[in-house]
């Protein structure tokens, strides 16, 4: 069985990437694209981003688990493959075939559009939850490595002026779809073509749409954001300024849980399969506590930093994305704890469904308060409809989740790593405010490295010491997958 440890070093490489080319590349495309220019790209892509999703039609998380769960019978992987991967084909073809009628009636996003397509190609013959599925991540890691230096590099060879919006546009639309068929150049000696027949399509596309269901109402506080904020506000840099927010946050959630939860979904997807209930309820209590310490900390982190970083790492144009950035900032605490009951127990348990009424609630909290707040605060009005909206479904999550989860172990767990980082966002914060030149937020970031795990030490909290252990020790997470 693949080691889970090696897997989560893999991956904290992959993610440790995947943080620091949006680092070097967003204040390049924001100095040459403008608040105008990225405000665009947001709001046509939020559009893009529907037809991509049924396209996939729930396929990425419906294959990685039946791909786990079957992993040991080599002659049924290759019919769930094909079988999967055909539901995949059917929907992206239908997708692509509206968005074409989108692109012939389009008139001032229509290069955009255009620009944008080869997303949906992408879509189609994205097959990485086939070797999620089997925990073969380093395979993808090098693969995703590669790909994206590529698109760094041509970034900054091509997009040289806000009149490159379209060339910035197609540069990653078409390494998308680039990466996506290199994936299949790894398929040789894993699988083998099984034909056209009994491959239960129909049931496929059945199980697709359940886990369809929920991404579709995540889709609304996630992408409908951006899309309602150009349809109202009719103003592209408000949207501009909440899409670096979001990818600033999306950086501190990378951080705080991707790694973490896209690995040990596919362990406890085969831990639930041989009812090892006790063995999956610590994996979910040690992640829950290694997510809080993460996002708590990035959280308050980001805070201390925004008034001073934003302007010299955006430029001054991006001022106003302070505030949206400040507020949006909890949401990185507030959905590691969704996201992890989500990955480690609501899917791999099979519940996909029960979770889906519980995000469709949020989604619909999240329209409507978009609909009421968005004409009077704009972007800003955005970020507290989505703040509520999470809140809302982690309630739920954690309140249903049978036993693997409690209101009380949260706050064990969160109480000290909230008065650290409190106390970390007022030494980062009064460093800002004492120093005025570009390096004061060098400055503060190592205050806030040193600080912030220094007072969890003091305070006694284990989990640095179970991070430690997790990358270091010999005798961790495999096996059984006990942390």
């Amino acid at each position: 069985m693949p080691s889970v440890k090696k897997n989560i070093v893999f991956r904290i490489v992959y993610e440790a990437l995947n943080l620091l080319i949006p680092f070097v590349t967003t204040p390049y495309v924001a100095r040459v694209l403008g608040a105008d220019g990225v405000g665009n790209y947001s709001y046509t892509y939020s559009i893009l981003v529907y037809f991509m999703i049924f396209g996939a039609l729930g396929t990425m998380t419906y294959g990685s688990r039946e791909i786990s769960q079957n992993r040991d019978d080599k002659e049924k992987l290759s019919f769930l493959f094909w079988g999967i991967e055909s539901v995949s084909v059917i929907t992206s073809s239908i997708s692509l075939c509206l968005w074409t009628v989108l692109i012939c009636i389009s008139n001032e996003y229509k290069y955009y559009f255009m620009a944008l397509t080869p997303f949906l190609l992408s879509t189609m013959l994205d097959v990485s939850w086939f070797f999620n599925g089997l925990e073969q991540i380093k395979k993808l890691v090098f693969r995703d490595t590669i790909i994206k230096i590529a698109a760094t590099i041509s970034l900054f060879l091509f997009v040289r002026s806000p009149r490159d919006i379209y060339v910035y546009c197609l540069i990653y639309s078409c390494f998308s779809l680039l990466g996506s068929v290199s994936t299949w150049m790894l398929l040789p000696g894993m699988i083998k073509f099984t034909g056209f027949k009994n491959l239960e399509i129909k049931r496929h596309f059945r199980q697709s749409l359940v886990y369809f269901i929920p991404t579709i109402a995540i889709s609304i506080y996630t992408v409908l954001d951006k899309t309602l904020i150009g349809i109202i506000t009719r103003n592209s840099y408000q949207n501009g300024y909440y899409e670096e927010a979001t990818k600033l946050i999306a950086v501190l959630k990378v951080f705080a849980y991707s790694a973490i939860n896209s690995v040990l979904t596919v362990r406890v997807s085969y831990l639930f399969k041989n009812k090892e209930y006790d063995e999956i309820k610590k994996i979910i209590n040690k992640s829950i506590d290694l997510i809080l310490m993460l996002s708590v900390g990035a959280a308050f982190g980001v805070i201390g930093i925004a008034e001073n970083f934003i302007p010299i790492y955006l430029g001054e144009e991006f001022t106003p994305a302070v505030v949206i950035l400040c507020v949006m900032s909890p949401l990185v605490i507030i959905v590691g704890v969704s996201h992890c009951l989500g990955s480690q127990y609501y899917t791999p348990s099979g519940k996909r469904s029960q979770s889906s009424k519980y995000i469709i609630t949020g989604a619909a909290i999240n329209l409507l308060l978009n609909l009421l707040l968005i004409p009077k605060y704009d972007a800003l009005g955005a970020v507290i409809a989505t703040l509520i909206a999470e809140m809302t479904i982690s309630f739920l999550y954690v309140k249903m989740s049978n036993g693997f989860m409690s209101f009380i172990y949260i706050f064990t767990c969160l109480w000290k790593k909230l008065i650290a980082g409190a106390i970390m966002f007022g030494l980062v914060y009064f460093t800002g405010k004492m120093f005025s030149n570009h390096f004061v937020v060098l400055l503060q970031i190592f205050i806030g490295l040193v600080a912030y795990p220094l007072i969890l030490v003091i305070f006694k909290d284990n989990t640095i010491k179970d991070m430690w252990n997790i990358i270091f020790s010999k005798n961790t997470l495999d096996s059984k997958g006990v942390i």
